[in-house]
């Protein structure tokens, strides 16, 4: 059980239901994106744009969406940021360019980020947060795995076909492709989303106070985000989990082409194996909600480097045979790596600053990476780099980086002994 108290238990769970559809949205919403680019003629490097500009405003509002999170009851916060996710949903469905209108999509989720997270250590102890965290990052890639197929059935034959044969009396929406039936339907779990939002209770943590002053605000950001790189195992955690998500973000799209190039399937048929991916990271992320204990988090870093050798296998592969339990392997690892790192950052964060203010920070790092890769890919891919190539360079990359981290913990260790063991117990104390 995660709570003594059944009123806390209820709002813990609350949020992972308003999580779990918001998110399954924006899964289910990205390959209709991609479906939509690919059905008008785009070319593919547009396609790729997709996971960085969903990044952008990540990074463009860090500074500022970590102090609004903590100014404002975090429920009201996931509410609003949901409904620029609808704005950003109905920009695409009538006619803005998809890349624009995933970008609002994403403002929308940079927003909703720090109070999901922020609000997880304002209703929870520490002793608490790696379980917390399991379940959460559980259910966010179930929301994944999910909004894939989901996204993918949408704009297949079958469920396409349904769609547009659904005629509103008196009522011409302009809406004559699988991909845009797909979109329409999806503004309707961003409602359920909603409606989850407004049932959050309000925490008993109080509000900081919101300055005004844009500059105010940027070096207050900036004055965080230099404590948690200094912090001897905040500076660990947050190198991990930004060089994880950054390419766990871009490899969604590269499962895609891979599956594409290497398998020959279409958008319908490749999403289900990004929905393999996440299935095998869910598992290692509930593995590892029970397993790995907070102060013990920095022991799973080689499993880094696994990873991204396991990355570069792929390009080996030619069966879906060989494919489904290799990507659920692949994503295994990846799920018990990230959680506990995720929940050690938590907590180093919270140390040092607000709630809100240290996910904004982890979320301006992680979503740098994704869109600095992302862009990197994008770029490859218009100047005729193949699926192929990109993951090898993925995988080297992964594996190097993660390699360079652990060197980086193990110099801390002897040089900075004394801080990293008090950082440590700290961990021990707080975290049973």
């Amino acid at each position: 059980m995660f709570l003594s108290e059944p009123r806390m238990k209820k709002g813990f769970f609350t949020i992972m239901s308003a999580q779990f559809f918001s998110s399954l949205a924006d899964n289910a919403l990205f390959v209709a994106a991609v479906e939509l680019l690919r059905t008008s003629g785009a070319d593919e490097w547009q396609r790729a744009a997709l996971v960085p500009m969903f990044a952008l405003f990540y990074v463009i509002l860090a500074p500022f969406v970590g102090a609004f999170a903590d100014a404002v009851p975090k429920g009201k916060v996931m509410f609003f940021s949901n409904s620029i996710k609808v704005v950003g949903c109905l920009m695409m469905l009538f006619g803005t360019h998809p890349l624009l209108s995933y970008a609002i999509v994403g403002l929308g989720a940079a927003a909703y980020s720090p109070a999901k997270y922020g609000i997880l250590t304002e209703l929870l102890p520490p002793s608490q947060l790696v379980k917390a965290n399991g379940w959460i990052e559980g259910l966010t890639i179930a929301s994944i795995i999910l909004g894939v197929l989901l996204g993918g059935q949408l704009v297949g034959p079958h469920a396409s076909q349904w769609l547009l044969g659904v005629d509103l009396p008196g009522v011409d929406l302009g809406i004559d492709s699988p991909a845009e039936a797909a979109i329409a339907s999806l503004v309707s779990l961003y409602v359920i989303a909603a409606v989850f939002n407004l049932r959050i209770p309000r925490t008993d943590a109080p509000l900081q106070f919101l300055s005004l002053q844009p500059l105010t605000l940027i070096n207050d950001f900036r004055h965080c985000n230099a404590r948690l790189w200094e912090d001897k195992l905040g500076q660990i955690s947050l190198a991990t989990t930004t060089l994880f998500w950054g390419v766990s973000g871009n490899l969604r799209y590269i499962v895609l082409a891979w599956a594409a190039a290497a398998l020959g399937y279409g958008t319908t048929q490749a999403s289900s194996l990004v929905g393999v991916v996440a299935v095998g990271t869910a598992v290692g992320a509930v593995v590892a909600s029970v397993a790995m204990k907070l102060d013990r988090a920095t022991s799973v870093i080689p499993l880094g480097i696994m990873m991204g050798l396991l990355v570069i296998v792929m390009n080996v592969i030619s069966n879906v045979w060989v494919a489904a339990p290799f990507l659920i392997l692949l994503g295994g690892v990846g799920g018990y790596l990230v959680v506990p790192m995720n929940a050690l950052l938590q907590h180093r964060g919270h140390n040092l600053m607000g709630a809100g203010r240290s996910i904004a920070v982890q979320n301006f790092n992680e979503q740098a990476c994704i869109l600095a890769l992302g862009a990197l890919y994008s770029g490859l891919t218009k100047v005729g780099l193949s699926a192929f190539g990109a993951i090898t360079i993925f995988g080297l990359l992964v594996a190097g980086t993660m390699w360079l981290i652990r060197r980086w913990h193990q110099n801390n260790t002897v040089v900075h002994k004394a801080e990293v063991d008090r950082l440590l117990q700290l961990a021990r104390d707080e975290g049973h």
